[in-house]
């Protein structure tokens, strides 16, 4: 990813205004700008202009090669997988390499990661050798969260292109997820002075700095992103947090709540307002939700689940209840507190069946305790005369 730049289409009409007193002018009806999004234009248009000359000429493969490549801008990978196999079938040795990175982008866009690592290689077999390719494969690892994998890659790539933000930037990343949040920093600090307006870069600096309880720092670059994406969840996300940190609650939850109505997967919102209401003892039914869609986006979220199976049992909804603690068992083999959760739970889930479907209770024999020692271990006692 070198940061594409965002096209803007400016239409400006300059009307000539007042004609002489002496003269009737006759009415005029003000010109109608058009809905740009009701414009047919860009790569899939393109695309599709393409099919006349491919049914009159199904075997040119520079055609074929030229759709496909259309087809991937326009967002339509599995499209593009086709036409790239079909020009590869047909056999130009000269412009393999190509497709077959071709092949990797859209396979990487298709969430198949081995697949589109195994396509690079042949891109890079067939002569493809441009710095795109190790940062796609960069790239590819650091979804596959082979981090030194990603970072070899990045590296080639900026030796390829010293100045390439997007190395920089995925570099960051792939620090970022090994913790060290020091190198992820330099290397998101240093892909932002290359590109000053993206706001991808913004948010992840003001995450990170949110997350080493930086919030001075955090605004900084939150308020930048704001301003060039007013409708980014995550950026409203990293304005909140650095508000929660300053200890201003209530603007915080607005700009969660906020977050969420723009992006719906900032599961990150969710579990702080949660945690917010429960705080303040707010009902259980305004937290449960919350913690359900948090929980659906990441399982692992500390102490989100024994705060669900909690709220939930408070609610009477014993039936879920009895599930998010039967997973707190799970996760967390041996503890008697949620064991003894489970037994309780359960029994009266049961008790709200009808008598006919009622299972027996369960009885609960307590934390277990422990075993006496053998006999053949015990102490001699002593003081007894001989036998």
């Amino acid at each position: 990813m070198r940061c594409a730049p965002i096209l803007l289409l400016a239409g400006l009409l300059a009307v000539a205004l007042g004609l002489p007193g002496c003269q009737s002018a006759p009415a005029e009806r003000p010109d109608t700008l058009v809905d740009l999004a009701t414009v047919q234009s860009g790569p899939r248009v393109q695309a599709d202009e393409l099919n006349g000359a491919l049914r009159q000429q199904p075997g040119n493969v520079a055609l074929l090669s030229r759709r496909a490549a259309l087809r991937l801008a326009a967002g339509q990978p599995t499209a593009a997988l086709r036409d790239a196999a079909t020009a590869l079938d047909l056999g130009d040795g000269d412009n393999e390499g190509p497709l077959y990175f071709l092949q990797a982008r859209a396979l990487r866009m298709l969430g198949r990661l081995p697949e589109a690592l195994a396509a690079a290689r042949l891109a890079a077999d067939n002569g493809f050798t441009g710095p795109e390719l190790p940062l796609l494969v960069g790239e590819t690892h650091l979804a596959a969260h082979d981090y030194p994998a990603a970072l070899d890659n990045l590296d080639r790539a900026l030796r390829l292109d010293p100045d390439q933000p997007a190395a920089l930037f995925y570099k960051g990343l792939a620090y970022a997820a090994s913790a060290d949040t020091a190198q992820a920093l330099d290397y998101l600090r240093a892909a932002l002075a290359r590109e000053p307006r993206q706001p991808e870069i913004l948010h992840q600096l003001a995450f990170l700095y949110n997350a080493q309880r930086n919030p001075e720092q955090a605004v900084r670059y939150a308020t930048r992103g704001l301003r060039l994406d007013t409708a980014s969840g995550a950026l409203h996300y990293d304005y909140g947090r650095q508000l929660e940190l300053k200890g201003v609650a209530d603007s915080a939850a607005w700009y969660y709540r906020r977050a969420l109505v723009l992006d719906t997967t900032q599961y990150r919102a969710d579990y702080r307002l949660a945690l917010a209401a429960g705080a303040l003892g707010q009902r259980p039914a305004t937290i449960i939700p919350h913690l359900a869609r948090a929980l659906r986006r990441n399982p692992r979220l500390p102490e989100a689940r024994a705060l669900l199976a909690e709220a939930l049992e408070a609610h009477n909804q014993l039936p879920a209840a009895l599930a998010q603690y039967r997973l707190l068992v799970a996760e967390n083999p041996g503890n008697a507190h949620w064991t003894f959760k489970v037994w309780k739970v359960g029994n009266r889930a049961r008790l709200l069946l009808p008598d006919s479907l009622r299972p027996a209770l369960l009885y609960y024999p307590g934390p277990p305790r422990a075993r006496p020692p053998a006999v053949e271990s015990l102490p001699p006692l002593g003081g007894l005369p001989p036998s």
